[in-house]
């Protein structure tokens, strides 16, 4: 074994799913090692449109790098990725636009809003400013702060992986799902 100097950290392995593990194999369930595969691959497209649009690109940053956590290639194109990043003021003339980049994500697809506009609309009580996406599209995870700090946004990675990784692989088919869809007039 390599020894590395004392400033160096050891390379990080993810865990391993629950399985069974002898002498030269392991077994798992194909839902848990199709969550390990999803949960570290994750493609975000970030929407973002103000001052917490500027934490991100902290958070992308080599300080943060959020690449540590299997996001490193964000997607610019809502057909190609699988997580939506909404951050900041979203006025409700771009809602329309909001829920279109949405309906065009594929399945499985997650949501998460950054910061405190996208998830309520912030300080912006006003008739232009929509008060939270969640009137438009389902979200997953809310990440507060006015703007969220990088940790904060590194903090609702973490928690999409832990609801992807452990996320039952006909959630989408279920009644439920159709129902939460049907809600926000998606079928």
């Amino acid at each position: 074994m390599a020894i590395l100097p004392s400033n160096i950290n050891p390379p990080i392995i993810t865990e391993m799913p629950d399985g069974v593990q002898g002498k030269g194999y392991f077994a798992t369930s194909f839902e848990k090692a199709v969550g390990l595969a999803r949960k570290n691959s994750i493609w975000p497209l970030p929407f973002a449109t103000s001052c917490c649009g500027i934490e991100f690109m902290a958070t992308m940053g080599a300080h943060y790098d959020l690449a540590r956590f299997g996001s490193e290639r964000l997607s610019f194109s809502p057909r190609q990725s699988d997580l939506l990043m909404v951050m900041g003021t979203i006025a409700k003339k771009m809602g329309p636009v909001l829920r279109e980049v949405y309906i065009q994500m594929a399945e499985p697809k997650w949501v998460i809003a950054v910061g405190a506009c996208a998830s309520s609309g912030g300080i912006f009580d006003t008739y232009s400013v929509l008060q939270g996406i969640d009137r438009i599209i389902p979200v997953d995870v809310y990440v507060p702060g006015c703007p969220p700090r990088p940790e904060q946004i590194i903090d609702g990675i973490l928690r999409i992986q832990d609801l992807i990784g452990n996320e039952h692989l006909r959630r989408r088919s279920s009644k439920e799902y159709d129902d939460l869809m049907h809600s926000y007039n998606m079928e």
